[in-house]
């Protein structure tokens, strides 16, 4: 398919999404959100890893406020709801590993896209910015279940209704995404960690993230539980056959993925 607002290269089991509207910072229309989550489902079906980042100076600003006006009084609810959803969502629960490379400001439903990775890695001149609340309103795109979850419920609390900027570094800090990369390195890092990725156990990836996704709705037990059934699957794959083997034999482990 081809797409106007976004890239879709995979490369090597890799999938890059680019979100492509640099002039505008990169703040999700209409179109970019559809876009968005059919190359998401394209993505994991044909990659081993999908990493989404931004072109130009910017992640994601949030809502392009101009698409919304250019159509009259947006519906925020039917928005949310038939275009924000879907798009979050085949990000969550995208099978093969994700990481957001953060590579500017992220600001808004940016943030809480970026949020939605399994992994957030941004370069130390980014922020992470709930701007909601200077125009009236809350944050929304998972922004009320992601920060609580990831850097308590003080801090994201502060960052709702204060709107102030999080630095790349405070993000790291406070443990709201996983680093914060110096600037020229960053390229080079986010490549790094998305090829390990993409070269990694692919089911036993997926079951890592059915496990930890999944342990604020059990309680121990049934957590104990989880853990035996997702292990025992991974123990049947040909990845770990090979990891056990490439372990006795002291070298790099080749796994094959799907």
């Amino acid at each position: 398919m081809q797409y106007d607002t976004i890239r879709l290269d995979i490369t090597d089991a890799l999938a890059v999404l680019t979100l492509n509207r640099p002039d505008k910072m990169n703040a999700l229309t209409a179109q970019m959100r559809a876009e968005i989550t059919h190359a998401m489902h394209a993505a994991a079906q044909d990659a081993r890893a999908v990493v989404l980042t931004g072109a130009g100076s910017a992640f994601c600003t949030g809502q392009d406020l101009g698409d919304a006006s250019s159509t009259g009084k947006i519906d925020l609810e039917r928005s949310l709801r038939d275009e924000y959803e879907p798009m979050l969502e085949a990000v969550y629960d995208c099978p093969v590993p994700t990481i957001a490379a953060v590579n500017g400001p992220a600001a808004g439903a940016g943030a809480n896209l970026a949020l939605c990775a399994d992994v957030v890695i941004a370069t130390e001149s980014a922020y992470f910015l709930q701007a909601f609340a200077r125009i009236g309103l809350m944050p929304d795109a998972g922004g009320t279940w992601f920060m609580p979850r990831q850097m308590g419920m003080a801090k994201a609390m502060g960052a709702a209704l204060f709107a102030d900027k999080i630095s790349a570094r405070q993000a790291d800090d406070w443990g709201l995404i996983w680093e914060a990369v110096a600037d020229d390195d960053f390229d080079a890092h986010w490549r790094k960690r998305a090829a390990y990725l993409a070269n990694g156990p692919t089911a036993g990836f997926a079951a890592i993230k059915k496990a930890i996704r999944g342990t604020y709705d059990r309680n121990l037990p049934d957590q104990l539980a989880a853990e035996a059934h997702l292990q025992g699957e991974c123990g049947r794959t040909r990845d770990f056959s090979e990891g056990v083997v490439a372990f006795l034999e002291k070298r790099p482990a080749k796994f094959e993925g799907r």
